[in-house]
């Protein structure tokens, strides 16, 4: 299983809102950049990612699944090469875990959402992954 980590501003799609919507999920919609792009297009279901609030809180606060594998957009104009995935809310994390500790975490230092703060659909490794599992309180 590979991990990644899905930002959204909360005023557009909130935790809450992927909560909401929820075993049946909902689709990830928006990405305009190749390399999220390719990023949705390698995840594969039972994959797991952790839900960043970006703008507004700047903290990965839940983590949710892949449920169905990438598809085209259904918010692209016709011909563009855009696609989505289905992703389900699976468990908050107890604490969030803000973007200032992980940047003072030494040991995600190279971590995409230090390096790439871009990117909005980034890989996430299995070390960072399990690091920041323990920081936010599971």
């Amino acid at each position: 299983m590979r991990h990644w980590l899905y930002k959204s501003e909360p005023f557009k799609w909130s935790w809450e809102a992927q909560v909401a919507a929820g075993d049946k999920g909902t689709f990830w919609d928006g990405v305009r950049n190749h390399s999220a792009k390719l990023n949705l297009m390698a995840m594969r279901l039972g994959d797991q990612g952790f839900f960043y609030h970006s703008n507004e809180g700047l903290a990965i606060v839940g983590i949710v699944e892949v449920i169905r594998e990438a598809y085209p957009d259904p918010t692209a104009e016709p011909g563009e090469p855009w696609v989505v995935v289905d992703l389900k809310a699976v468990k908050a994390l107890p604490r969030p875990v803000t973007l200032a500790e992980v940047k003072a975490t030494p040991a995600l230092a190279k971590m995409s959402l230090v390096t790439s703060m871009r990117l909005s659909v980034q890989p996430v490794t299995a070390e960072e992954w399990a690091l920041v599992c323990r920081m936010g309180g599971l």
